[in-house]
């Protein structure tokens, strides 16, 4: 029994290492999940821009990269300077089930069928999960967050403003580059 706490142990965090936090890329439209940035021009000078990370990227993080992603929008359509006129930051919580009925004891798939008498059996491959079948492992409960950052920023040219919302967007590229991680290339 040990060793298929073990072997479970194990395959667990082989499955996390593989998730990571979302990095610094375009949001996909066939995989929304997957997080990334957005941006949509509003007016000839105003942009909305968004980052959404997915549940293991931090608040901090997905404000980096929403400052990110303006400044590179900002000198890609040449101008100097952004401002930031509106600036949002949304967490979405939601509690998620790991183990228990319904999910494998090796992650494996989920089965069920009906007794009359006895009422829906479910149970799972390969030693099964559920009311009538053997053990399971005992349900964890885990609170999942989401952050997603949005802006409406206006663009300008010549030196910036002086005032706390506005940033000099080759400044910020500067500052920020070294801390943005790209996604990995597929080998």
């Amino acid at each position: 029994m040990k060793q298929l706490v073990f072997v479970a142990a194990a395959a667990a965090l082989a499955l996390s290492a593989c998730e990571t936090p979302t990095p610094y890329q375009p949001a996909m439209a066939q995989n929304p999940s997957a997080g990334g940035y957005s941006d949509q021009q509003i007016e000839g000078d105003r942009w909305r821009v968004t980052f959404s990370g997915n549940d293991l990227t931090s608040r901090e993080t997905v404000e980096r990269y929403l400052l990110f992603r303006a400044a590179q929008l900002t000198l890609a359509q040449g101008y100097d300077w952004f401002q930031a006129d509106q600036r949002h930051t949304d967490k979405q919580t939601t509690l998620e089930e790991f183990g228990g009925p319904g999910w494998g004891g090796y992650w494996g798939p989920t089965w069920g069928y009906y007794r009359r008498g006895y009422g829906w059996a479910y149970g799972a491959y390969p030693y099964g999960c559920g009311r009538r079948f053997g053990p399971c492992f005992p349900a964890e409960i885990d609170e999942v967050s989401k952050f997603q950052a949005s802006a409406e920023i206006v663009l300008g040219h010549g030196p910036k403003p002086p005032t706390s919302y506005a940033f000099d967007a080759r400044a910020v590229v500067a500052h920020l580059q070294p801390t943005i991680k790209y996604p990995t290339a597929k080998t």
